[in-house]
């Protein structure tokens, strides 16, 4: 009997594993045919068959019109069905909270987007925020199509049972979000993550990361962070702090940081020690503090005063640097600057970014490593929150 039971568990476990691989490459690569997907995945034709058809009759996939084939019958194309169901992506960051829509396309539906009310506010108010704008992008949707919700947060989050958010910058300490927001009406599945993890996520599926098993995907923002991809896993290190770039020291006894720490790369690079540095170098300077940064930070980086062009040559020193002791820590392939501010930032400064990292850097890893501006934009942290959904659709290859 036992032998039975475990020859049964074992079909069961091999069934799931194909079906979750073919969902997977419908998803990234589709439409395919059944014959792309048996070559592709090297399961045999039978079962690509048998499994593409469960998926069709379960309406997960549906047909993508045909090809022709080499001599033979035009083959059926196959892909993940957008409208099978929705997925919400939100990212809580640092000044205000965004909620965004998505169907299984990854095509962006509807999205809300409010400031938050100080610049240390209470988890509950922000979990009211966040409650109220998921209710709103989900109007006009049937709440039995609701996969998931998928939520970016500044600071550490720990993977534990409940999922815990600690986020001293903002006076945060073991916050569960998920029982946040049950408490205000949330009922679908919630994945909470680190902003800059899913922001890496976003990235290594769908932009500057697609290709590389070892990458960096760094969060410049209000906040500074990083995401590690080694052999194509995200890196939590023991309590899923991992990645908390921000908070390594690159002048020793340095600017005190918000952490409470002093010296921090965030105290030099994140928005908030840019524009600091740039009030004192230039006490005129026409600056909103702290009402609005990215509208300073994009005057700062448009501006052509002297004391613009020393903070910016400070900051791009300092982030290169920065960059440095990842690829010398890390040895990625590709790093990937991302997070508005880092957008903004690297959009005139990359070559001189590129430059201070090379000094800093090991000349053999650095050799091998390019550095590249993100590709998704200022809204991959909510983006990158909606694929931890559907990454978890993807693996069970049914609805959560």
């Amino acid at each position: 009997m036992v032998r039975i039971e475990v020859e049964r568990a074992t079909t069961r476990d091999m069934r799931r594993r194909n079906r979750s691989t073919l969902l997977s490459e419908l998803f990234f690569r589709g439409p395919l045919s059944r014959h792309d997907l048996s070559r592709i995945t090297g399961l045999s034709a039978a079962t690509a068959s048998s499994v593409t058809g469960e998926l069709l009759q379960e309406g997960l996939i549906v047909e993508a019109g045909q090809i022709d084939s080499d001599g033979g019958r035009p083959r059926v194309l196959l892909r993940v069905d957008p409208d099978f169901g929705r997925l919400v992506g939100a990212d809580v960051g640092e000044t205000g909270v965004k909620v965004e829509l998505f169907d299984l396309s990854m095509r962006r539906l509807a999205t809300v987007d409010e400031p938050l009310p100080s610049s240390r506010p209470e988890p509950e108010a922000v979990a009211g925020q966040l409650a109220a704008g998921i209710e709103a992008v989900l109007k006009d949707v049937d709440p039995a199509a609701l996969l998931g919700v998928g939520v970016g947060v500044p600071g550490t989050v720990e993977q534990s049972d409940p999922v815990r958010v600690h986020a001293p910058t903002l006076g945060w300490q073991g916050v569960s979000f998920e029982g946040l927001l049950r408490e205000r009406g949330v009922t679908a599945p919630v994945f909470v993550e680190n902003g800059a993890k899913t922001q890496g996520q976003a990235e290594m599926w769908f932009g500057a990361g697609r290709g590389t098993a070892n990458a960096v995907i760094v969060l410049v923002g209000s906040g500074v962070g990083a995401a590690v991809i080694t052999n194509g896993t995200l890196y939590r290190g023991a309590s899923s702090s991992a990645g908390e770039w921000g908070h390594t020291t690159v002048v020793y006894g340095g600017r005190l940081c918000r952490c409470g720490a002093r010296g921090c790369l965030e105290a030099y690079v994140g928005a908030e020690g840019i524009l600091d540095r740039y009030r004192l170098a230039d006490p005129g300077a026409d600056t909103a503090a702290p009402e609005d940064e990215v509208a300073d930070i994009t005057a700062l980086v448009a501006a052509e005063t002297p004391a613009a062009a020393e903070i910016l040559a400070e900051t791009a020193g300092m982030l290169g640097a920065g960059i440095g002791n990842l690829v010398n820590l890390f040895n990625p392939e590709r790093v990937v600057l991302g997070g508005w501010a880092g957008l903004a930032l690297g959009a005139r400064l990359l070559p001189q970014i590129r430059a201070a990292a090379g000094e800093q850097a090991l000349e053999h890893p650095f050799g091998q490593v390019s550095i590249e501006l993100g590709e998704l934009g200022p809204d991959a942290v909510a983006f990158g929150a909606a694929t931890l959904p559907m990454a978890e659709l993807l693996r069970r290859a049914s609805r959560p």
